[in-house]
């Protein structure tokens, strides 16, 4: 196995992250940087994984597969190797075994990737929780070890932030998603709202206004469940997961500003609101007294 760079392969997973998770990468700075690097490298993965599925250019659907079988077990190889010479994945093997992160979690995940190449639809919000199960609930378990909760009761709460981020996502690019031939909004819902047409039209009509209020609230539910669990996570942890959770729940606030059109456009957090929030957090103030009130 040829030597790599560590140092350099968590450089370039940096880059992906400051790239491609401007939000998330907002938040690690809150973060000292040993536990900083480690960020970046769990993206780093998720990151190459997306990329196979989504972004290979006019590709076969059986090679999008071929390619993101070889990658996990490219992954998984080089994980019980000890080390890597992939200029990602280098990084990633390293944070892995330095802080013992259940290798499961990435099978989950690839196996969620892998959803993604086949199946274009959910009937049901169970359907889409066992798809989020592998692609966000299981980010929040990546990243209890960075994290270093007080307990382990804060599982639960950080597999729900993973999926109030991935909502988030899903509610965001309802738009770039149809031009993939994907809908994450539950099937059953469209129905329920009666806002089939509005989806197949890229249109916003009061039915499609109504739907989107529930989804974000939808979102927003798990949001505050994932709350409690912040306290449970030493200050500087707290910051950070405080931070991010702030800024990417204000997405869901943009969208509504927008008048729920996610059709013809992206929401976005802007970077003066980043900076603020940023700031508030490093001052003494607790990190939960900066969150909104659960009893609003």
């Amino acid at each position: 196995m040829a030597a790599v760079d560590l140092e350099a392969s968590y450089r370039r997973c940096r880059r992906l992250n400051r790239r491609f998770g401007t939000t998330y990468y907002a938040a690690t700075w809150l973060l000292p940087p040993s536990k900083r690097r480690h960020v970046h490298a769990l993206y780093g993965f998720c990151r190459y994984a997306d990329d196979i599925v989504d972004d290979l250019g006019p590709v076969p659907l059986a090679a999008r597969e071929e390619a993101l079988g070889d990658f996990g077990d490219r992954f998984f190889a080089d994980l019980a190797a000890g080390g890597s010479d992939d200029p990602i994945l280098a990084a990633v093997v390293h944070t892995v075994r330095a802080l013992g992160i259940d290798p499961d979690c990435f099978r989950r995940f690839l196996r969620s990737m892998a959803m993604d190449l086949r199946v274009a639809t959910y009937d049901r919000f169970e359907d889409l929780l066992d798809y989020m199960d592998g692609s966000a609930a299981v980010i929040g378990e990546m990243m209890l070890p960075v994290l270093e909760p007080a307990s382990e009761e804060a599982l639960g709460p950080a597999r729900d932030l993973g999926i109030a981020f991935q909502l988030t996502n899903f509610w965001r690019d309802v738009g770039d998603d149809l031009l993939r031939g994907r809908v994450y909004v539950p099937q059953e819902d469209l129905d329920r709202f009666g806002a089939r047409a509005a989806l197949a039209e890229r249109r916003v009509t009061p039915e499609w206004v109504a739907l989107m209020r529930f989804e974000v609230e939808r979102a927003r539910a798990f949001y505050r469940s994932a709350d409690r669990g912040i306290a449970l996570l030493p200050p500087v942890s707290a910051r950070c997961i405080a931070g991010a959770r702030i800024l990417y729940a204000g997405i869901l606030e943009r969208i509504e500003e927008a008048g729920y059109d996610v059709f013809h456009g992206r929401a976005r957090v802007p970077g003066w609101r980043k900076a603020g929030v940023a700031a508030r957090l490093l001052r003494p103030t607790p990190p939960a007294v900066l969150l909104p009130d659960p009893s609003a």
